[in-house]
């Protein structure tokens, strides 16, 4: 993200740092993140995955319901099955995350110890 850094609003940049250190098949919601900067909520942060987060893990970053991304189910989907991200079948048959089992709370984000927790 280096060269982009000047063109982002530091939160911005704070919330792409945070998606990129997800970890392959573990999610984190929109109200995680904020939470684990210590500023913004769900919405601000919802706001720059919509504009910022193409260049990041955006599947990872995800509404607490569990219901993939509307609009991009299906790559979501393609996305989750990869990483082997807990899923599960709602009766109507529709597959959602399992949020019990996928949800990361940030523990290890960092060697050098991360300013934000949960």
């Amino acid at each position: 993200m280096g060269a982009m850094s000047e063109e982002l609003p530091a939160y911005a940049e704070r919330v792409l740092d945070t998606a990129e250190r997800i970890p392959p098949g573990r999610v984190m919601t929109y109200g995680d993140v904020a939470e684990w900067l210590g500023e913004g909520g769900p919405r601000q942060v919802g706001r720059v995955m919509a504009l910022y987060g193409g260049a990041v893990p955006w599947w990872r970053v995800v509404r607490a319901d569990g219901r993939p991304l509307p609009g991009s189910e299906h790559r979501a989907l393609e996305h989750y099955r990869a990483e082997s991200t807990p899923l599960r079948l709602t009766a109507a048959g529709e597959a959602r995350l399992d949020m019990r089992r996928a949800r990361w709370d940030g523990s290890g984000a960092s060697e050098e110890g991360d300013e934000g927790h949960m």
